[in-house]
């Protein structure tokens, strides 16, 4: 049986395939599910958006909503409802941040950050910052 994959989750990994074959990184941080695979890819979205944006401007982007355009980043995903996740975004022209947090904490359901540094961090249980466990 063949299941159809969704054109917004399609667009989101193949974003996140094309940031890593840009940027060198290594395979893909291990999501505990779909939803998560979705939200680490929107976030590596948004950190080549930033990169982008600012190698252009030589200043980061101060709304999700000036980094449309930037890479693949569309203007549906500056919205900061991601379905079981929710968007907090930081901007301002020498460094950004990022943090999505599951509308339900689970096992398969963490909290992430990510800064200009590129780094994602992730929480078990409580929102995610700087001072979180990077994850691995």
């Amino acid at each position: 049986m063949h299941t159809k994959i969704p054109p917004l989750l399609l667009a989101i990994a193949m974003a996140a395939l094309a940031v890593m074959a840009q940027t060198g990184s290594p395979a893909l941080a291990p999501a505990r599910s779909q939803d998560e695979t979705v939200t680490l890819g929107y976030m590596r979205t948004v950190v080549y958006a930033q990169k982008i944006y600012q190698k252009k401007n030589g200043a980061y982007a101060t709304s999700l909503a000036a980094l449309v355009h930037s890479g693949s980043f569309t203007k549906r995903m500056a919205t900061t409802d991601r379905g079981t996740y929710t968007v907090q975004f930081h901007g301002k022209p020498t460094g950004y941040s990022l943090v999505l947090t599951p509308k339900q904490f689970a096992a398969d359901h963490r909290s992430f950050y990510v800064d200009e540094t590129g780094k994602i961090r992730a929480e078990e249980d409580k929102p995610a910052t700087a001072e979180s466990p990077l994850l691995r």
